[in-house]
């Protein structure tokens, strides 16, 4: 798992992507000759900070989006959240600026947010959570599980592939907007007809740990059933444990995906992490295993 320990050490707050996607690209073409086949990767600015993989020929594309969420230095003191971050006060934050390296402590509340650090920030610095990653028998505990683990999920995905795309992506956090020009060239290059959503989900009444990875029938938004009807009988065959997931709320890349003018199908899947969104998340280690396999066994039946 070091892959994933590095991950969980590189700030990659949305719109401040780029060290994630060099660390990635750099990991792809070390392994990728070791790997069952070796994909075509796209990584130019034409891509922004995206990185596709390609491999043999797609039916199907795993998307994992690479950006967290974390916090921008405004004036004086001032900061201003990066996505939805949990806002709890003494919460220790950490980042770099012309002036060198910063460590400092959340303050304040939806009303207003500051940081206690001795001097001005430069305005537009991006601030993360600071790192603790604690494993056990049972758990993996760090901030930005959300979606560290949905991008080891997909590099573990690339050594057995043989026909699918493998997509990191941008700016989930904080909008979207990586997506709508992912898929056009995925259309144009290799066209797909569906699409599972490599992300990290809540624990709730309903999916717990240590219960297997969650397939979600909807969030704030509903995919088609027949897809999920497949994904589920193909999830039962696989005799890997899953649970299901039905919410009113939340999104993620599966959103832009629906939305598209493509019609592909899609389902987000993925383990289940409580403290959502504050540097204590947490995942079963039983959760992130089924979610890997089950991940190799639908890329190969799909």
């Amino acid at each position: 798992m070091k892959i994933l320990y590095d991950l969980l050490e590189i700030n990659g707050v949305s719109g401040d992507e780029s060290r994630t996607t060099q660390f990635l690209h750099e990991y792809v073409e070390k392994r990728k000759k070791n790997w069952k086949v070796v994909p075509k990767i796209f990584f130019s600015d034409a891509f922004h900070d995206c990185l596709l993989l390609k491999f043999g020929t797609p039916n199907t594309a795993v998307f994992a989006h690479i950006d967290t969420i974390g916090f921008m230095a405004r004036y004086k003191n001032q900061l201003v959240p990066v996505g939805g971050p949990e806002l709890i006060p003494g919460t220790w934050l950490v980042g770099e600026d012309s002036l060198g390296s910063i460590r400092c402590r959340l303050e304040g509340d939806e009303d207003g947010l500051f940081h206690d650090f001795p001097r001005g920030i430069d305005p537009g610095t991006c601030l993360s959570f600071e790192q603790n990653v604690r494993v056990d028998n049972n758990f993996i505990q760090a901030a930005y599980l959300d979606n560290r683990l949905g991008i080891y999920n997909a590099l573990k995905l690339c050594e057995t592939l043989e026909n699918g795309w493998v997509v990191f992506s941008t700016y989930e956090e904080h909008g979207g907007g990586s997506m709508p020009f992912l898929l056009k060239f995925i259309q144009k290059e290799a066209p797909i007809k569906q699409a599972l959503i490599s992300d990290i989900t809540w624990v709730t009444e309903g999916v717990q740990h240590h219960n297997g990875v969650a397939i979600s029938i909807r969030d704030k938004f509903i995919p088609r059933r027949s897809f999920l009807n497949k994904i589920i009988s193909l999830a039962e065959k696989s005799g890997i444990p899953f649970q299901i997931e039905v919410e009113g709320a939340g999104g993620s890349d599966g959103r832009e995906v629906q939305f598209s003018p493509f019609p592909i199908d899609w389902c987000f899947i993925g383990a289940p992490e409580d403290n959502v969104h504050t540097p204590d998340e947490r995942v079963s280690l039983k959760d992130l295993k089924a979610m890997i396999d089950l991940y190799q066994f639908l890329m190969k039946e799909l």
